[in-house]
């Protein structure tokens, strides 16, 4: 496996054997961006046996690539029925999943997916759920979870990744895709800049509690992520070969994660950050924000909080303290007041996990200050938090919580509790480990508010 010479192509349909101790595979069979992709969509339907497609897109991506799909497919004489949901901002959860298998065509042996995260989503659940296969046709490059193997869902009210299947085509046709909105190919952009914090979040993990850990996988995606930044300027002409490399990344980090055998390499703070936001969002019945750009947002967040945290001189002995004083009762209602109707499964899951516990914590910190030098250099390797902001803002993608209606003080839960979300080992946990989590969130929110957007304008 060598990420620095492979392309998309020279992952598919192997078995590398790697450093880590791990083999790593996929069983995504093609992937083809380019211009007038989705022309071939008969074709690959043919290559992999399937005889009646059942498509799914919402009144948004049926204008965008769905129509056309259906077309295509028609004129091919490729049997196949559609299903539209009527909704424009679609969410993934229990009335959606059941809207999409009550108009199930039972004849069809092939979901095919017109859209990008919520209706990838959908598809892939349920396609695992009932035993099929799917393809995706992309249409839009907004985020990294086309070739992974867990669907995020809202279930309950929580934000929870299930264990999937990958498609086994991916389309990503350029002259859909360098027509999607901006704010939604900024967001693609956010969700790759994040690949900056989870990887540094899976390398503390690694030393801090031995946690699996791969560095081609980490090449795979630190290559994605330059190849993107290197011509960021071009995002805005909308670029075919910048916008091809944008979904290209896309897939690979998606693939990263399969290898991975987790979401590890694709999403750490800045992405519990994101879904905190996007509960609370719903929660209040508010219109959601898009992910990437969420995550976008979140990185800048993280980036800030990991320079600050690199400037301080940490005291271990009152990290001690602080968490040997931990009250369970005072958190269990801060989780009920700041998830509300989420909270119980959030509850559930720290009883499982017991990230808070003392005996938990006190093997963690006793590593944490052994290691503390080796910690540092991994935040020095981290860019500028101003760059983030930088590369985002020429983009006219938003940096600023309050740019998509997010208040202070929800920044300020978001930094304490979003850790709560997964069972992951990521900054937040660190700052709460550290007896620090309280002061840092507050200097995060007194951050935001010293900001000045050139362009407050929400671009969601």
């Amino acid at each position: 496996m060598n990420p620095e010479a492979f392309s998309i192509s020279d992952y598919l349909n192997q078995t590398f054997p790697c450093d880590c101790g791990k083999s790593h595979s996929t069983s995504l069979k093609d992937v083809d961006i380019s211009s007038e992709a989705v022309e071939k969509l008969p074709y690959y339907i043919q290559k992999n046996g399937h005889r009646r497609s059942f498509l799914v897109c919402d009144a948004n991506t049926y204008k965008a690539g769905g129509k056309r799909v259906k077309e295509i497919l028609d004129k091919a004489g490729c049997e196949n029925s559609l299903y539209v949901l009527n909704q424009e901002d679609v969410v993934p959860d229990e009335e959606a999943l059941g809207e999409v298998i009550a108009a199930f065509d039972r004849s069809a042996d092939l979901i095919i997916a017109v859209g990008t995260g919520t209706i990838n989503d959908l598809c892939k659940f349920i396609s695992y759920k009932l035993g099929l296969d799917y393809f995706i046709v992309a249409t839009a490059p907004s985020m990294d979870g086309f070739a992974s193997d867990g669907a995020p869902l809202i279930i309950r009210h929580l934000k929870t990744t299930y264990p999937t299947h990958i498609p086994q085509v991916i389309i990503g046709d350029l002259d859909i895709l360098c027509k999607a909105p901006m704010n939604m190919i900024t967001a693609g952009l956010g969700d790759i800049l994040g690949k900056y914090t989870c990887i540094t979040d899976w390398k503390i993990s690694h030393i801090v509690n031995g946690e699996y850990y791969c560095k081609n996988i980490v090449k795979m995606v630190d290559i994605s992520i330059q190849k993107v930044v290197g011509n960021i300027e071009l995002v805005k002409t909308r670029d075919p070969k910048v916008i091809g490399n944008i979904m290209e990344a896309l897939v690979l980090t998606g693939m990263a994660m399969g290898f991975a055998g987790n979401s590890r390499p694709a999403s750490g703070s800045e992405h519990h950050i994101s879904h905190f936001w996007e509960m609370k969002f719903l929660f209040e019945g508010r219109r959601p924000v898009l992910h990437g750009t969420k995550v976008g947002i979140g990185t800048v967040a993280v980036v800030y909080l990991y320079k600050e945290l690199a400037k301080m001189s940490v005291d271990f002995e009152k990290a001690h303290r602080t968490v040997q004083n931990f009250d369970y009762g005072q958190w269990e209602k801060k989780i009920t007041a700041t998830f509300g109707p989420a909270a119980l499964g959030v509850i559930e899951l720290e009883k499982k996990a017991k990230k808070n516990a003392p005996e938990t914590h006190a093997v963690r910190i006793r590593s944490i200050e052994q290691h503390w030098p080796e910690i540092l250099e991994i935040i020095s390797r981290l860019p500028p938090v101003e760059e983030i902001e930088k590369m985002l803002s020429r983009l006219d993608a938003p940096i600023n919580p309050r740019q998509v209606g997010v208040d202070d003080e929800t920044v300020v839960d978001s930094i304490l509790v979003a850790k709560e979300v997964r069972d992951r080992y990521t900054l937040l946990q660190l700052l709460w480990d550290l007896g620090i989590a309280e002061e840092m969130a507050l200097k995060a929110a007194d951050y935001f508010k010293s900001l000045q957007p050139k362009d407050r304008a929400s671009a969601v």
